[in-house]
């Protein structure tokens, strides 16, 4: 029978010997808490800033902060950031474990125009789909250029309605949120 030292010895020795052999992953860095099953939201939008070397809100850097609802499972392996179109309009995010997820953040692009719809503007949002429009009376929730992707919202009796959604600023006035197949 062991004594209960040479016990607590050999029980702290596997302990040490397991910390060694499995090693906590790299990952926890990109989770909330060590214990977090979802990935730190704030973590991608530094790395987002850091692939395009500008801050959220800038030209060039992501056009608004990760939205906070999203609950992606924790990754283990470094997240793989790129370009999704020779544009450069978005960042594709992806976590490179096997069957992970992938998102893209929008990037505030400037194509050399001015400011046309102003943050709080009146727009007509037109929806644009494979043979039909339509459009209804909105409001602009960001500003933005001729191109430039800015949320919207719809207005009934002048008062918000829905959800806000992304559009893209065809001329003065006018939101474009094209609907694909």
């Amino acid at each position: 029978m062991m004594s209960p030292k040479a016990i607590l010895t050999r029980s702290v020795i596997l302990a040490a010997g397991l910390a060694w052999l499995c090693p906590m992953p790299a990952s926890a860095a990109y989770a909330n808490t060590p214990a977090s099953p979802f990935t730190d939201l704030t973590e991608i939008d530094r790395e987002v800033s850091a692939f395009t070397g500008k801050s959220i809100g800038q030209s060039g850097g992501a056009m608004m902060p990760v939205d906070r609802r999203l609950r992606l499972n924790s990754c283990r392996s470094p997240l793989a950031l790129s370009w999704r179109t020779t544009r450069r309009d978005s960042v594709s995010v992806q976590c490179p474990d096997p069957g992970s997820w992938r998102i893209f953040v929008p990037v505030r692009v400037e194509e050399g125009g001015q400011v046309i719809v102003m943050r709080g503007e009146a727009v007509s949002i037109s929806v644009v789909g494979d043979g039909f429009a339509v459009s209804q009376p909105g409001e602009a929730m960001d500003a933005g250029a001729v191109g430039d992707w800015i949320r919207v919202r719809g207005l009934k009796d002048g008062s918000p309605r829905g959800d806000a959604m992304r559009g893209r600023v065809v001329r003065p006035g006018e939101v474009e949120v094209p609907l694909r197949n």
